[in-house]
């Protein structure tokens, strides 16, 4: 049995989403975890380090789009992840295809399992990170794409279900 919090993080399975983000003048996308804490209404969190772009994007527009990742995204997914906006557009360096949301700013990540449209109630310092709260203010879903999961430092596609 493990004692040390060394890998903690990765002991629990959670979905694999893309925040996408647009201010006045930017856009960003991150890779984020995210978890639903009420069905109704419909709110969520997600956390975004305070040191990144997202962070600031967030903050200026209250809004942003979780998009689940697909099964044909992981590539993505682990790109955004380990790679910061600061001095790249990462929408053109890793030639992500984009639509328009139907009701915020932020753009849909295509080839997305679900794009889930949030607005931002309140949130919470923890560290070096902010934690969201944010209500869905609308959502599309695409059941022909299969969404992943990630644990254990691994990306799994969800496609079997356990009786």
């Amino acid at each position: 049995m493990r004692k040390k919090p060394v890998g903690i993080s990765r002991l629990l399975p959670c979905s694999v989403t893309l925040l996408s983000v647009k201010g006045k003048e930017r856009q960003d996308a991150m890779t984020a975890s995210a978890m639903f804490v009420s069905e109704n209404p419909p709110l969520l969190v997600v956390s975004v380090a305070k040191q990144i772009v997202s962070h600031n994007l967030i903050e200026e527009a209250g809004a942003f789009v979780l998009n689940v990742a697909s099964a044909k995204q992981v590539k993505m997914a682990r790109q955004l992840g380990f790679t910061h906006g600061g001095q790249v557009d990462k929408f053109r360096r890793f030639n992500i295809q984009k639509a328009k949301a139907r009701k915020l700013s932020a753009p849909v990540i295509k080839g997305s399992f679900a794009s889930i449209e949030c607005k931002v109630i309140t949130s919470l310092s923890a560290v070096n990170y902010l934690i969201y709260l944010a209500e869905v203010v609308a959502f599309q879903v695409n059941d022909r794409i299969l969404p992943v999961a990630w644990f254990g430092n691994k990306y799994y596609a969800l496609d079997q279900e356990v009786q």
